[in-house]
């Protein structure tokens, strides 16, 4: 696992001991960036969220694009995301969060914290990506026009998208992970 492009190019990111985590593999994680390159212009994404960090890669491959800052969400591996990021050289601009994803949303949320970009790669099969998705849109933290980027399951539906949200592309990655990217509409 490495970070693919940008100011951190090359670095190989570590990853945790065992299968608590699983992440999102180079090959993917390609095909996303390539994808959302031509979605967006890195160096105007001013916040990052990425809930289920793991190893930080997403987050910190946006930074090493351009982005401007992260915030990170991980119940076990914070350790891990802040020796990447020091690693990278970005730890200043990286707010790394331990703890449940929803106390912590809501706490970003009362703080008026919002993200251009947010990344939901939960666990699968356990509805945690369309229990992510209704949290972000509830708790207002997308800005207008931002994108969420939800990985999960092949298998699973997501059936409950807010109103706020349009869907901007599937991808399908083999027979175990589907990616979905949605914007926030304007307010209606």
């Amino acid at each position: 696992m490495r970070i693919i492009t940008g100011r951190a190019k090359g670095l190989r990111l570590k990853t945790p001991a065992g299968f608590s985590t699983r992440p999102t593999s180079d090959r993917i994680k390609e095909s996303l960036f390539s994808i959302l390159s031509g979605l967006i212009t890195f160096a105007e994404i001013n916040s990052v969220l990425d809930i289920f960090a793991g190893t930080g890669a997403l987050g910190l491959e946006s930074i090493s694009r351009g982005a401007h800052s992260a915030t990170f969400i991980d119940t076990t591996t914070a350790d891990i995301i802040r020796d990447n990021a020091t690693r990278a050289k970005f730890l200043d601009e990286c707010k790394i969060f331990r703890g449940d994803f929803a106390k912590i949303l809501q706490r970003l949320s009362r703080q008026g914290a919002s993200f251009d970009l947010i990344f939901s790669d939960p666990p699968y099969a356990r509805g945690l990506a369309e229990k992510s998705l209704r949290l972000v849109a509830e708790l207002n933290l997308l800005n207008t026009g931002g994108l969420i980027i939800v990985e999960h399951g092949a298998k699973e539906i997501l059936v409950d998208v807010p109103p706020t949200f349009r869907l901007v592309r599937q991808i399908t990655c083999g027979h175990t992970t589907a990616i979905e990217i949605f914007e926030r509409n304007l307010p209606t």
